[in-house]
């Protein structure tokens, strides 16, 4: 298998991407993964000029040699791609496997509004920083070379599609061109270093929008890093998750095991492509 990464948002460091690549070859073995030079440039905040990284996505998701696109990191910056890359998408790009998460969000909403079909919410080269990062890598691995059942969140099932996403880059999506179809699904949202009152009004916007309120349920994953309040907020996000549900009509379905950590389980966009029985 033939693994490009292309970074969306921020840049990686190459030792970093050395590290991906070492854990692979002892785990993956046969499995080939390429980092496109893009990953490496510096332009501000981001990982090249736009021009460069819509160039660099183009390249693997059009190459059908590669058999997945793995998004290096989050960040920002995928949104900025949308309109350079997704009118230039071939019939290979439609054969991939998309992994990521976060702001990669941003580019996976319209892809999986035009049909693509393996997408999927979950781990990124970027998480080998983290304490105990190697966990998040294998996981990421396991799915992508054999789509193994063991990495996916508990509540995927081909009884139901299913998306993840961050909230607050689902909420950017409200109202644009970019929106998910989402009809029928269970959503599964997460959030990193917001306060609880971004949260609530971020929950508000979403919970608010005609074609969101014909999703089947919301599972919350997990918060992190949440800054302090002054005055405390005096709700915790799955309050506040329950109060918009609840005010909408849309189902609450519980918690999510999906997180800006080492645990972030694998969620894929629709209906799973492959079996999801374990062995």
């Amino acid at each position: 298998m033939k693994i490009g990464v292309v970074a969306t948002g921020s840049r990686l460091e190459p030792a970093l991407a050395d590290k991906v690549k070492a854990l692979a070859a002892v785990h993956a073995k046969g499995t080939e993964i390429f980092f496109h030079p893009q990953c490496f440039l510096s332009s501000g905040h981001f990982a090249g000029d736009d021009d460069a990284s819509a160039k660099a996505f183009l390249e693997i998701a059009n190459d059908e040699n590669f058999d997945a696109l793995w998004f290096a990191r989050g960040g920002y910056g995928s949104c900025r791609l949308s309109e350079r890359v997704l009118p230039r998408l071939s019939a290979a790009a439609r054969k991939k496997i998309y992994l990521g998460y976060s702001d990669s969000g941003a580019l996976m909403a319209p892809m999986y509004r035009l049909g693509f079909t393996r997408l999927a919410h979950g781990p990124m080269p970027s998480d080998m920083t983290r304490e105990n990062g190697e966990v998040a890598i294998l996981r990421a691995l396991d799915f992508l070379v054999r789509q193994s059942p063991a990495t996916l969140e508990a509540n995927v099932s081909p009884a139901a599609p299913t998306a993840a996403f961050n909230l607050t880059i689902l909420c950017t999506l409200i109202g644009t061109p970019f929106q998910p179809e989402l009809a029928r699904h269970v959503l599964m949202l997460e959030e990193i270093s917001e306060y609880m009152y971004r949260i609530d009004r971020a929950l508000f916007q979403l919970t608010s929008n005609a074609d969101i309120r014909r999703v089947a349920g919301i599972r919350l994953g997990r918060c992190s890093l949440i800054p302090s309040n002054d005055p405390d907020f005096g709700q915790t996000e799955e309050d506040v998750v329950k109060h918009w549900c609840q005010t909408s009509g849309i189902p609450y379905l519980g918690r999510a095991d999906i997180g800006h950590d080492v645990e972030n389980k694998i969620v894929p966009f629709g209906k799973p492509w492959f079996s999801t029985r374990t062995a």
